[in-house]
């Protein structure tokens, strides 16, 4: 090993924990392309990292590491209280799908800003909202909140006039403030569904495509902003809204074939060439199955997925819209500790954040290769083909 090696590998980790510190997360390929190393290179730099209790490792990368973790010391999680000047709970409805980027969002703000972040997971029942809200209440120096409770469903508007009536700020993450709620002190921050169905009904349009339909697991939280959006999009373009529209589908349980077959027949029926399919977990099953019955993707049926978790394992790969989920939970921190400073005269803010749409192949205009010029004169007469040769067909 060379004299400079180990100053190469110092500056390395020191890249790799200020990307971890941005964005509470980093993925190995990534971070191997942005740095011109190696993928074996980058895992024994997360490897060395995580031994000096700096990170976690997960599959494909690393994220900041948990103050839940066992073995955890608080200087080493940044909660040392001598130097930690908040400590914020909360709650959110899970910690597989969806929630994981924002819960790193919200942690790698909080690290920067000094402040010891408690989590706790919920589920979407309201009343099991509440349970983890009162537990967070009775943490010795909480000083805020930020939660994600169900603001549709029964009890709804009761919740969020909870919530605003408690002694702690509150910030709802991914949550609207219902405008029949009395919460005139609730802070939000909410990615903008609205504007990226909007974005995914202009890109179909541009792509040629008139008869645009919509497919969706569930209206609740996500889905009924979209399908605004949606709607509002095709009319704003003169497009017909009576293409494919489908509520309620799951292609990942039992029957999912009838279901899919349904759906396909669906789109057939009202002549739809393109759908936008939330979350991206159906779109990709609805792509392989279109392929499997024989219908091109995006020939036949153009697809983007609302949401960009595993959009890019499609074959072709997926076009999706991408939620700013990082930046929700980062957000969500500022405005819970803009809040904390500025005292009760500081006015609600409810914050929207535009997603990106990322294109990909399943959504592209098909490219037909031009057909390759031929001076006559360099084909013997003989065999020039014509309209009554029966070898000739025409095309459709």
């Amino acid at each position: 090993m060379s004299g400079r090696d180990p100053l190469f590998a110092l500056q390395r980790r020191e890249r790799i924990m200020d990307e971890i510190r941005e964005h509470g997360s980093v993925s190995v390929s990534t971070i191997a392309a942005r740095l011109g190393v190696s993928e074996l290179t980058i895992r024994r730099d997360i490897n060395a990292l995580a031994q000096q209790g700096l990170v976690t490792r997960v599959h494909g990368g690393a994220t900041l590491r948990s103050s839940l973790e066992p073995g955890l010391s608080p200087a080493l999680a940044g909660h040392d209280p001598a130097v930690t000047r908040y400590t914020i709970g909360m709650v959110v409805p899970s910690l597989d799908y969806y929630w994981p980027p924002i819960v790193h969002g919200a942690r790698a703000q909080a690290a920067q800003l000094r402040a010891r972040l408690l989590l706790r997971a919920s589920t979407y029942d309201l009343r099991d909202n509440r349970r983890q809200v009162e537990a967070l209440l009775n943490t010795p120096g909480l000083h805020g909140l930020i939660v994600a409770p169900d603001t549709f469903g029964e009890n709804a508007i009761e919740m969020l006039e909870w919530l605003d009536a408690l002694p702690v700020p509150v910030v709802l993450a991914e949550r609207r403030v219902r405008s029949a709620a009395a919460a005139p002190h609730l802070d939000s921050v909410v990615s903008d569904h609205t504007a990226g169905a909007a974005l995914a009904v202009r890109h179909l349009h541009e792509q040629g495509h008139e008869r645009i339909g919509l497919i969706t697991e569930t209206e609740r939280p996500t889905g009924r902003y979209v399908r605004r959006g949606w709607e509002s999009t095709l009319r704003s373009l003169g497009l017909p809204t009576d293409a494919a529209c489908i509520n309620g589908v799951r292609f990942d349980t039992a029957g999912r074939e009838r279901a899919m077959d349904d759906a396909l027949q669906v789109i057939s029926d009202t002549e739809t060439t393109a759908v936008i399919v939330l979350p991206d977990p159906q779109a990709l099953a609805l792509e392989q199955h279109a392929l499997d019955r024989g219908i091109r993707v995006p020939h036949d049926l153009a697809i983007v997925a609302y949401d960009d978790d595993v959009a890019r394992f499609g074959d072709p790969a997926i076009t999706a819209v991408r939620p700013p989920k990082q930046h929700v939970g980062r957000e969500a921190v500022n405005l819970l500790i803009a809040r904390l400073e500025a005292g009760s005269g500081r006015p609600a803010f409810r914050v929207k954040l535009g997603p990106e749409l990322h294109v990909r192949e399943s959504s592209l205009r098909p490219s037909i290769p031009a057909p390759i010029a031929v001076a006559p004169a360099a084909i013997p007469t003989a065999i020039i083909p014509t309209p009554e040769d029966p070898l000739v067909k025409e095309t459709p």
